[in-house]
């Protein structure tokens, strides 16, 4: 395993971390897989709650019974669910008391979309407060944000210096969106993680349209997503989210080969993907608290490949969820949306999901 200084904490951690968020039904393989990581020298484990339908941090704790220190966790709080300090005091001992841990190593002021928010995670009485304070006491050893801003909002919370680390979404797809917030860590040292390295799942699953970002014909295109990522200067660790041992297994591989990229692949790279930066879904699937609980995350991924490859493409993919009985005949239409605007509110990528869900619909009438 390779490992990178966290800014400059004193901290050492895994180039490739773990992230707790794609784990399937059966908790005890879950935390097998936890262990897994572990045996394979990963040290950063990144949890939250509600993650995984609110067991991921149950999760970890179930894995951490059995495995060996060092390790180093992250977990969060939203000024969404936690809007006071005395708020987030409550959501930090529910962590540690979920993961039987004694203090967070890193604990991030989560999702922060936009300097507004922000103010209101920094405002007297506000969850920046208590975190500081449970810091103070021993329950925190290093306040970071979680951010889906652009890079001049995330260099501007940087350059105010109350954290220490970052975690943000960087990609093959979206770095250029997110570069400035990566040079103002790197400027003011502190640790970057980086987080959907494979677009919530977007890249592995069309590997034909991304094979042009290989450098090395013995790798996948997941591993070269990934390699790119970790070979940006600044970047710490690059988050996965794995659930199963397989997954690990060939996420590692990437320490196999240098972590580079040639200067003509980032240019190629670069010049593919621009007009796309700030346009696709993660699959985050936030968006999934629809009153009329239309499956929109689903809607919004076939839309990235009308995006990236056209109409037929897109068709194609809701054709396969429904295959997959992820979309059901008795479900609400893009069509059935009244626009009440909770989605977008929720988008972590500031999408317009209603402009959106009603193209889709103009479209299936025309079929």
């Amino acid at each position: 395993m390779i490992y990178r200084p966290y800014g400059k904490t004193g901290k050492h951690v895994s180039v490739l971390g773990m992230g707790g968020m794609r784990f399937g039904k059966d908790n005890d393989y879950a935390a097998e897989v936890v262990r897994h990581a572990s045996a394979c020298g990963i040290n950063y484990f990144d949890t939250a709650p509600f993650y995984n339908e609110d067991r991921s941090e149950d999760i970890f704790g179930k894995a951490f019974q059995k495995m060996p220190a060092p390790f180093f966790v992250s977990t969060k709080s939203s000024i969404n669910s936690d809007q006071t300090a005395s708020d987030v005091r409550k959501r930090l001992e529910n962590s540690l008391k979920r993961m039987g841990l004694e203090k967070i190593n890193f604990y991030h002021m989560w999702c922060i979309m936009d300097l507004d928010q922000y103010d209101r995670v920094m405002a007297p009485g506000g969850p920046y407060e208590g975190a500081i304070k449970a810091k103070e006491e021993g329950l925190i050893d290093h306040l970071c944000f979680s951010t889906h801003c652009k890079g001049e909002d995330i260099e501007k919370i940087i350059n105010d210096e109350v954290f220490e680390g970052v975690l943000l979404g960087y990609n093959v797809i979206n770095h250029p969106v997110r570069q400035r917030g990566v040079d103002a860590a790197v400027k003011n040292n502190i640790g970057v993680v980086t987080m959907n390295p494979l677009e919530g799942g977007l890249i592995p699953r069309h590997q034909d349209y991304f094979a042009f970002i290989r450098e090395d014909e013995q790798e996948t295109v997941s591993q070269a997503a990934l390699r790119f990522n970790a070979a940006q200067e600044g970047i710490t660790v690059v988050l996965a989210g794995m659930g199963t041992k397989d997954e690990i297994d060939e996420n590692l591989r990437i320490i196999e080969r240098p972590l580079e990229v040639s200067e003509g692949k980032r240019k190629e790279i670069q010049e593919k993907m621009t007009d796309y930066a700030d346009q696709l879904c993660t699959n985050c699937q936030y968006c999934r608290k629809c009153p009329l609980k239309i499956k929109m995350n689903y809607y919004m991924e076939a839309y990235n490949l009308y995006l990236l490859m056209g109409e037929k493409e897109m068709f194609q993919q809701i054709r396969w969820y429904q295959e997959k009985d992820e979309l059901k005949q008795e479900d609400l239409l893009p069509g059935d949306c009244t626009a009440c605007g909770i989605c977008e509110s929720l988008c972590t990528q500031k999408l317009p999901i209603i402009q959106r869900l009603d193209e889709i619909h103009q479209l299936m009438q025309k079929r």
